[in-house]
This record gives C-alpha cells, structure tokens and sequence, in this order.
C-alpha cells in the first residue's frame, strides 16, 4: 500500500501522525483513570504554560531577559534529553524496534516520527516557553522573523535530541537495568529539588539575576539556546552572530538526525540478546561472587553478608532506596554549609538516612524470604541473619557517615567538633540498627516490585509504624549521647572534654545494636509464618 511505500514520505508521515494520535485517544479509551490523569495534566500543565509564556513576555525589556530565556532553553533541553531514559513507558512511540519487521527505511521514518513527536502536551509546553523565550529577546522585524525561525529550530533539536537518546538506548531501556534506571527517576528529582533550591538561594543573595549572565555567555552558543541566543543577537543588530548561532542549531539538528538515523539502522538490522545463544556458556558464575565471599565472614553471617550486598547492587527498589539515602545524607548537610547557615550537626543526617535502610528488612527480600524463612529453625539462626544483615548495612554506612562528617566539618572549620559530631552518628547509627532490626520483626510489609509504589495495598499503616515509630524510638534512644553532649557544651565548660563523645557514642552505639539484634532475634523466631504472609502480599 502507498502509506507503507519507505519512498513516500508525506504519506509515512501523515499515518505515523494518525497512528500517534490513535495510540493516544485508545489508551484514553481503556480507563477512567487513565482519561482522569490525562485531563489533569491538560488541567495542570496548560495553565502554567500560559502563566509562564506571560511572564516571559513581561520580562521583554529588562536587563536580564537574555539570560532567563537562554538558560530556561537550555533547561528545557536537558530535560528532553534525560526523560526518555526515566519514563521510557510515557510514549508508545519511542521504541522502534515495534516497526522493525515493517518495510520502512530510516531516513522516512525519522521524518515520520519527528512530526508525530510534536503531537503531544510536552511539545506544545515547550512550544509555549520557547515562544515566550524568543518574545522576550526580541525587538524589531529582523529579530521577530529570527525568532519564527529559531523557535521552530529549537522545538525541533530539542524533539530531535530526545529520539536520538531513546534510539541509542532502547536496549538498555527495554532491560532489567534500564527499570532499574527508571526507578531512580527519584533519585534525579531529589538531587534536582535540593539543587534547584540552592540556586535559588544563591540568586536571592547579593548580586541577583546578575550571575546568570557567566553561564548565559556560554550556554547562548549552545543548541538548542543558541536559536534563542540568535534572536537576541539580532535584536542587538549583531547580524553575523545571529547567523552563525542560527547555523550552529541547524548543524545539531543535523547531527541528532544522523545520530538517530544510525541507531534506527542498527536497531533494524541487528540482532538482539533473545536471539543469540548465551555468551560463554562455561563461564563459571559461582567463582565471580567468590571474590567478595573471601573478603567477609566465614559461615552464615557471611552469606547473609554477600546476599544483603548484592541485593543492594542488583534489586532495583533495594537500589532506589540506598541512592537516595546516600545522595541526600551528603547533600542536605554539605549544602548547608555552602550557604553558610550550616551547622556541624547537620552531619548526623547521614546516619540517620542510612540507618533507615534497616527498617523492613524482611519486605525488602518479598516472596523469595521463604527461602530465608526455610533456613530459621531457632533463636540462635534467626540472630545470626539479623546480625549478618546489620553487619552489611555497617559496611556501607560506616564509612560513609564518617566521610559526610569529615567533609561538613573540613567545610565549616569546626575540626574541633569532629570527635563530638562523629559520637552522634554513630550513637543514633545503633539506635537505627537496634530498632530497625526489631520493627523489622514486628511490622513486617511488603514491597511491590513493579511500578514506583514502596509499600503494598492494605499496608501503609504497617510502614507509617515501622519507619516514623521506629524513628522516634531511635531517637529516644539516643537522648544519654545528645544530653551528654549538651552538658558537655554548657556545663563542662566548652570543647575541653567534648572528645569524650567518639567513645562513648561509639560504645552506645554498638551495645544498643547489640541489644536490639538480641531483642529481635526471638520475635524474629517465632513470627516467621506472620513475617513471610505479609512480606509475601505484594
């Protein structure tokens, strides 16, 4: 038939559209819900494209137009550039490899698909800022008739940009790595929110708008905000730079559909892993993980050891969690010291993200804890999982704690606090591990291995209790160190004797470890059946 003739391309390209737009309103027909969170997107993201396209323009005038509108550009590319890899489910027609078996030739179908990547509710928000962007910058015929140009060519290297990163890893993003890759999606929001604040911090300082304009020179040369850099070059009567920013963006474009176009070939004509026989089918699997069972524990505890750790390497939602603790355990107290409010005991946080990860320890193995459950015959087996289980934990966030109040205290020059900051940790360190280990036996729920919820249907209540009861336990638990270090503050007469806390918090510490591990143990023993049920749920 015509439409599927590869050299009729005004063809390919209206049926790809019109599949598109068909993909879009049978998945609106499947649900209710999916047609409710199509509508409030419509609802949320509209309106406050309208809102900023009219702050854009309102900026039209002002000293630092170019730089907003530049660097918001820039924004919205690397935006384009990183969603495909966390929402790789978001559009149907990301993954080529579904017309693989179809007669088309790439360089059509990159046209094709270029055009039904525009249909959509991100394209038309990115239109809208775009559009306010080059309004902003813009001034006289010459610059209004740069900025038609340069919004399409932005609108396009950015679409453009985004196919070419899908294309490239549609292997990746259709693996067990690429869903792994997709649940940190969380971890990148978390990052961005903390960075996004402390930008804006920073602006509301001394100095304002102004310091954008460093990264602004830059990033104006830089497609896709070299098509908006374009325009304000223009309305600046700088002709030649607003050419040659113009040509940079048609060069990118040009480059990303080359990109494109070679990953579709490969795609298209290469075989993929289901079709090939298992490489080095006498490689020896069991001698790979013996290199780091040498480095633990002989017996039980070590195996325990080995599992917990390649359950933090290699589950994704295990993955998910340790990332985003480790990453906001260092950014919370680092960033208040960079903005100069910090204190040094914003260093515990670190601990107290860690210790988290010993909460529901149980859930976090799902249905395969029968395979543990079946190997827990007594009091003794049961504490010899849960210490196993602490003791990789420790390996990790020992460390790592340490690291973070080194650093905070380096970067507030409070060197004398560090043997105090340092107790702290690790007091509230074993009162997480002590807690954890017993609301792990208590409250055990489960975790959906699939999608982005943490906690199944029914079960909220269950992980409300373990993690913020067990928090607030925790820290009741830690209130001798916290008082000792206050009286040794105000009563002792300053830092003279603060040293005293390393010892003495790292004592506490590990003796509450040790009593919660002794506590859970029985429990642990006797609720195996009630344990396996309810981590077992999801």
């Amino acid at each position: 038939m015509s439409a599927a003739d590869p050299t009729n391309t005004p063809a390919l390209t209206s049926v790809v559209v019109r599949l598109k737009l068909s993909l879009l309103r049978n998945g609106l027909r499947q649900s209710a819900g999916r047609r409710a969170a199509y509508i409030t997107s419509l609802v949320l993201v509209l309106p406050f494209a309208v809102l900023q396209l009219l702050g854009l323009i309102a900026l039209r005038g002002t000293t630092h137009a170019p730089a907003v509108a530049v660097l918001l550009v820039a924004v919205l590319a690397l935006g384009w550039a990183v969603m495909p890899l966390f929402f790789p489910s978001g559009d149907e027609t990301l993954d080529p490899t579904r017309l693989v078996m179809l007669p088309l030739r790439p360089r059509p179908l990159i046209r094709a698909l270029l055009a039904a990547s525009v249909v959509g509710i991100g394209p038309l928000f990115t239109l809208c800022l775009l559009a306010g962007s080059a309004i902003s910058v813009a001034h006289g015929t010459a610059a209004y008739v740069t900025a038609v140009v340069g919004v399409v060519l932005a609108l396009l290297v950015s679409v453009a940009l985004a196919r070419a990163v899908a294309a490239a890893n549609i292997r990746l993003l259709s693996s067990r790595k690429g869903r792994d890759l997709a649940v940190l999606s969380g971890l990148v929001v978390a990052i961005g929110a903390q960075l996004v604040n402390f930008g804006a911090q920073r602006l509301g300082s001394a100095g304002g708008l102004s310091q954008l304009d460093p990264a602004a020179d830059v990033l104006r040369w830089v497609p896709p905000a070299a098509a908006i850099g374009a325009v304000d070059s223009v309305s600046r009567s700088s002709y030649g730079a607003g050419v040659a920013q113009l040509v940079l963006s048609v060069l990118a474009l040009v480059g990303l559909l080359a990109l494109w176009s070679r990953s579709l070939t490969r795609l298209m004509t290469s075989p993929d892993g289901s079709t090939l026989q298992t490489a080095e089918p006498g490689r020896d699997r069991a001698g790979r993980s013996s290199g780091l069972g040498r480095l633990l524990p002989a017996g039980r505890t070590g195996t325990v050891m080995e599992r917990s750790l390649r359950y933090v390497w290699r589950d994704p939602k295990t993955k998910a969690a340790w990332a985003t603790s480790l990453a906001i355990g260092l950014i919370v107290p680092v960033f208040n010291a960079l903005q100069g409010t910090g204190s040094i005991y914003f260093a515990c946080f670190a601990a107290g993200m860690l210790g988290i990860q010993m909460y529901n320890q149980f859930g976090q193995d799902t249905s395969a804890f029968w395979t543990v459950a079946m190997t827990i015959s007594s009091t003794r087996d049961a504490y010899a999982e849960l210490r196993g289980r602490a003791l990789a934990l420790l390996v990790i966030t020992l460390p790592y704690a340490t690291l973070v109040c080194v650093l905070t205290t380096a970067m507030l020059g409070a060197w004398p606090q560090l043997p105090e900051v340092l107790g702290l940790s690790f007091a509230l360190l074993g009162a997480m591990l002590a807690t954890g280990a017993w609301s792990s036996a208590r409250f055990p729920y489960s975790i959906p291995q699939e999608g982005y919820k943490n906690v199944a249907p029914g079960q909220a209540g269950l992980a409300w209790i373990s993690i913020f009861g067990g928090m607030v336990s925790a820290a009741l638990l830690s209130a001798p160190v916290i008082t000792l270090a206050i009286w040794l503050n105000v009563a002792a007469g300053g830092d003279e004797w603060t040293w005293l806390l390393l010892p003495v918090g790292a004592a506490y510490g590990a003796l509450l470890t040790l009593l919660g591990l002794r506590l859970a143990a029985p429990r642990t023993a006797r609720r195996l059946p009630e344990i396996l049920a309810a981590v077992s749920k999801g």
